[in-house]
């Protein structure tokens, strides 16, 4: 957890309220655009995953998506920064809270695995987080800041605006359809071609790992 100094420059950097209104309309645009605009990148039994160039950086923004056998409320409870999340996620290897917002927001600093064989060396991101109702289901959303420097032996990421819708399905509400919006900027000398192959990969992943989880 930071100081007291730490806290009030953190409050200082960042407007949570505006902040997480920028991303809830961000997401909402990423969810309501046509599905002629995404072209399909990985698919599976039971998880797509398509992609299309991102508007905020050299990359793509990444759109997956799944049923899941589960309320929306465990689910995102599993995927919000929180007690659940380091035990599942098999990429997320260290998770912190280091500071919570008033608003029900809060900043995070996690860090990920190396992948494809270390070609991908493990990275570590600073993230604000906020999860708000969505119509009958959850959205859980998040964006990178800049603050502090990252420890020796990681590559400082940054994640552009990235959520979660999870909603229950109309004919069984037992079951969500969760999608995904994911475009996160690895950084460092990498072939664009490896990040695209990790990045497809991850998320097919991660849903296989949140199932998994919500059966224990």
């Amino acid at each position: 957890w930071l100081c007291c100094t730490g806290k009030r420059r953190m409050n200082s950097l960042l407007d949570a309220g505006s902040l997480t209104t920028k991303l809830e309309d961000i997401l909402r645009t990423y969810y309501d655009e046509d599905e002629d605009e995404w072209r399909l990148a990985k698919k599976t039994n039971d998880v797509s995953a398509w992609r299309k160039p991102s508007e905020e950086f050299n990359g793509f923004l990444y759109k997956v998506e799944g049923v899941v056998k589960e309320a929306p409320n465990r689910i995102v409870d599993y995927i919000r920064p929180g007690p659940y999340r380091l035990d599942w996620d098999t990429l997320m290897t260290s998770m912190d809270i280091v500071h919570q917002f008033d608003q029900g927001c809060c900043v995070m600093k996690y860090t990920t695995a190396g992948q494809l064989w270390n070609i991908i060396s493990p990275r570590e991101f600073v993230d604000f987080s906020y999860t708000t109702q969505y119509y009958d289901g959850l959205l859980s959303c998040g964006i990178s800041i800049e603050f502090g420097e990252a420890q020796p032996g990681f590559v400082r990421g940054f994640n552009h605006p990235c959520g979660w819708f999870c909603v229950p399905l109309k004919d069984n509400p037992e079951h969500s359809l969760l999608t995904g919006f994911i475009q996160t900027e690895l950084r460092g000398m990498l072939p664009q071609s490896a990040v695209d192959t990790a990045m497809a990969s991850s998320l097919v992943n991660f849903y296989t790992d949140l199932r998994k989880a919500l059966k224990v």
